[in-house]
């Protein structure tokens, strides 16, 4: 009779821990989900901020200041296409009048090897229709001893051009952004004298990612 009771006494002990084992498990099972469904929202909102403040964007503008400097401010937009590559187009105008290049619409096409999200390095294939001012000339004789003197005329002249260029695009955490790259192209068709099959593609741009 002892003995039965002792079992007795101590069989309600052994539901009694494991209800506390299965409650506790619960508990830890609960506290691991709520945990992952909270750092899945940190994560989401991590990402939408980056998105808002320009690393996920998929549009540039930009600004040549080289260009500015020479006397032919230029402005370009770029559309993302993907992480590695890009389309876009350049547009300047030429203000000085010691300079050639009065006139360039420049589409480009370029594929980045850096990585994060269209940066680094990268190259560019490009086309132009660029307008340059040269001098065309013409024989013409008058009263003197030489007999036959030599008249230049300023004149424009546009032309098509295609192009590569290499550079580096530096991205900064609030989308802000700085691009240096050196090219070259050459222009087809008929040009006026004194003015360069080549033309060049370069420049230092700063713009924003939206």
């Amino acid at each position: 009779m002892l003995n039965f009771n002792v079992l007795q006494i101590k069989q309600p002990n052994k539901q009694i821990n494991m209800k506390k084992l299965l409650l506790m498990g619960l508990l830890i099972a609960s506290s691991f989900a709520s945990f992952a469904q909270e750092a899945d929202t940190i994560k989401k909102a991590i990402q939408k901020d980056a998105e808002s403040i320009g690393h996920g964007g998929v549009n540039e503008i930009k600004f040549n200041l080289l260009y500015a400097i020479l006397g032919m401010p230029e402005v370009s937009y770029e559309r993302i296409l993907a992480d590695n590559m890009g389309v876009g187009a350049s547009l300047f105008v030429g203000l000085d009048d010691k300079v050639d290049y009065k006139f360039g619409f420049t589409p480009h096409f370029r594929v980045y090897f850096g990585t994060q999200k269209a940066n680094g390095f990268f190259i560019e294939a490009n086309a132009t229709v660029l307008t340059t001012n040269g001098y065309d000339y013409y024989e013409g004789s008058y009263s003197s001893q030489s007999g036959t003197k030599i008249n230049y005329i300023e004149q424009n002249s546009t032309n098509f051009g295609m192009g590569a260029s290499v550079g580096r695009k530096f991205l900064t955490r609030n989308g802000f952004l700085g691009e240096a790259f050196l090219g070259v192209g050459r222009l087809f068709g008929n040009r006026t004298p004194y003015v360069s099959e080549a033309y060049p593609r370069l420049g230092i741009t700063l713009g924003k990612r939206f």
